[in-house]
């Protein structure tokens, strides 16, 4: 009975790339694989004929000679590949590993020994607007798992030490054959890790590593902003049995100030000044995060809401030696609780008073007064 064509079956063309045929084969293996078909003799050929075709046409020579040749290129010593053009079982092993090893993250299990990365670990640090200003070295304390120093990671009871799993010899996983093909699975007794202990550690169980409260320096640098996060290498989670341990990650967290705010490297004051002060001028004396008091002129007929630039008085830039300006915005608060003497002297300021001395007002109330006589013709 004839062959079906290699291409037909994975349903590629003759010019497909590396890429597409392996995703192609990937859903057709997927598709037919034996443990989603149990008892299904069709698919297992199925499986068996895709694999073959899929081992041919990956390989360059032999996709180059199945071209030249067809099947007849692996037949009875055909162009050289002879019987052992088609490696049949042990194909089959390189193939599940290229594919579904891939799948799985491109990693077998059990290669390490056991030993396992530690999980990484995150720290919530609350910290003032005057401490991210000027930085600052804290110390923390984090619960964790460390690796254990009676056994020095390894598990084992001191004087032994892990041996090779009797299940899998070591390797991680063990080998079923199904058919015509083999499948590789995670060893069940030792869960990859390809090593078992006899005798444990009494301290840690086995487990090369407990949990302790660690003490850490963690440096903040100034000019940090809210929501950083800093890295601390090899600070997380001991690994398993003696594998590197994880990092700890620093997210900060900045509290409100009572006085500024801050917009980057920038920060904002609202100061409020009194009516007089505004009208008359005057001079206020400000101090920012730097402790360092300075002098700003009011002039006479500042009106609320104005902003005075002070160069260089804000946040440290990250990483620079420059800084951020400081904004003093001043509010002008009207008087409340007036005295009879005090009402007096507004009332007749008011008298006294003109359209130049309230031109804002003034202008905006004509123009509103034409807004409105337009709307009643």
């Amino acid at each position: 009975m004839a062959k079906t064509d290699y291409y037909e079956l994975l349903g590629v063309s003759r010019g497909v790339d590396a890429k597409e045929l392996k995703s192609a084969f990937r859903k057709m293996a997927m598709k037919y694989h034996p443990d989603r078909n149990p008892e299904d003799k069709t698919a297992e050929k199925r499986f068996k004929d895709v694999s073959e075709a899929y081992e041919v046409l990956r390989d360059d020579q032999k996709r180059a000679a199945y071209d030249q040749f067809g099947h007849a290129a692996f037949e009875n010593g055909g162009n050289g590949f002879g019987a052992g053009g088609f490696s049949g079982a042990g194909g089959f092993s390189d193939i599940f590993e290229d594919i579904f090893g891939e799948m799985m993250g491109g990693r077998r299990p059990g290669r390490s020994g056991g030993r396992e990365r530690g999980a990484d670990l995150r720290y919530n640090m609350e910290i003032s607007l005057e401490e991210a200003h000027d930085g600052k070295n804290a110390e923390i304390s984090v619960p964790t798992a460390v690796s254990c120093e009676k056994c020095s990671g390894s598990g084992a009871k001191p004087g032994s030490s892990p041996k090779a799993c009797s299940t899998c010899g070591g390797n991680g996983r063990v080998r079923a054959s199904q058919g015509f093909f083999s499948i590789e699975r995670t060893c069940p007794a030792c869960q990859g890790r390809g090593e078992e202990i006899s005798d444990p550690c009494n301290e840690c169980s086995g487990q090369g590593r407990i949990t302790r409260e660690k003490t850490l320096s963690v440096d903040i640098p100034r000019g940090v902003e809210d929501g950083v996060r800093i890295r601390l290498a090899n600070e997380g989670e001991a690994g398993t049995r003696g594998g590197p341990a994880g990092d700890l990650y620093i997210f900060l967290n900045i509290k409100p100030h009572e006085f500024f705010q801050r917009d980057g490297s920038d920060l904002f004051c609202r100061i409020p000044i009194s009516m007089m002060t505004a009208a008359l001028g005057g001079e206020l004396e400000v101090a920012g995060l730097d402790n360092v008091k300075t002098r700003v002129n009011v002039p006479e007929g500042t009106q609320t809401g104005k902003q005075f630039r002070l160069r260089s008085k804000g946040m440290p830039i990250l990483r620079s030696n420059d800084k951020g300006d400081l904004y003093i915005q001043v509010v002008t608060e009207t008087p409340q609780k007036l005295t009879k003497k005090q009402r007096e002297l507004l009332e007749e300021f008011e008298k006294l008073s003109s359209e130049e001395n309230s031109p804002e007002s003034t202008g905006f109330f004509s123009r509103m007064k034409k807004f409105l006589d337009t709307i009643g013709d």
